[in-house]
């Protein structure tokens, strides 16, 4: 039921949900001020030599983001632009976030950052990382 779906979307969302910080060029409500937080989705799969990260980032100009390892982490840091403002404007609904944001996504093996390869399209930024150790995926035994 709807409880269900609540539960899973709040579980499956738990790291993806990110906050925006305002920037320079929020939307311009006057029954609402634009959200703060949005989902960042975001997957991460390995194969013998890679790991790859996928994040949706949609509506956002590729030269807004920057991209980085911190540790065993990938961060995503940019800024989401509202566009241009309007004064007329007198929105009914505001679901969309704006402002500046930060997502971290957690790397599951040492990589070499040097060799890394990033791109952006369509909205999602992709980031495959090749592995310092070719360890191919396996599956974990469980303790009987």
């Amino acid at each position: 039921g709807l409880t269900e779906g609540w539960r899973e979307l709040l579980t499956r969302s738990n790291g993806a949900l990110t906050r925006f910080r305002a920037g320079s060029a929020n939307a311009n409500t006057q029954s609402q001020g634009p959200a703060r937080w949005s989902l960042l989705a975001a997957e991460t799969w390995e194969t013998a030599h890679s790991v790859v990260i996928r994040v949706e980032i949609p509506g956002i100009n590729e030269d807004d983001l920057t991209v980085d390892i911190d540790g065993n982490v990938l961060r995503i840091r940019g800024e989401k632009h509202a566009g241009l403002e309007q004064e007329s404007r007198r929105y009914h609904l505001v679901e969309r976030a704006y402002g500046h944001f930060e997502r971290r996504v957690p790397i599951p093996h040492g990589v070499d950052v040097g060799m890394a390869e990033v791109s952006y399209r369509s909205g999602v930024l992709v980031v495959i990382l090749p592995k310092t150790e070719s360890i191919p995926p396996r599956p974990l035994l469980l303790a009987k």
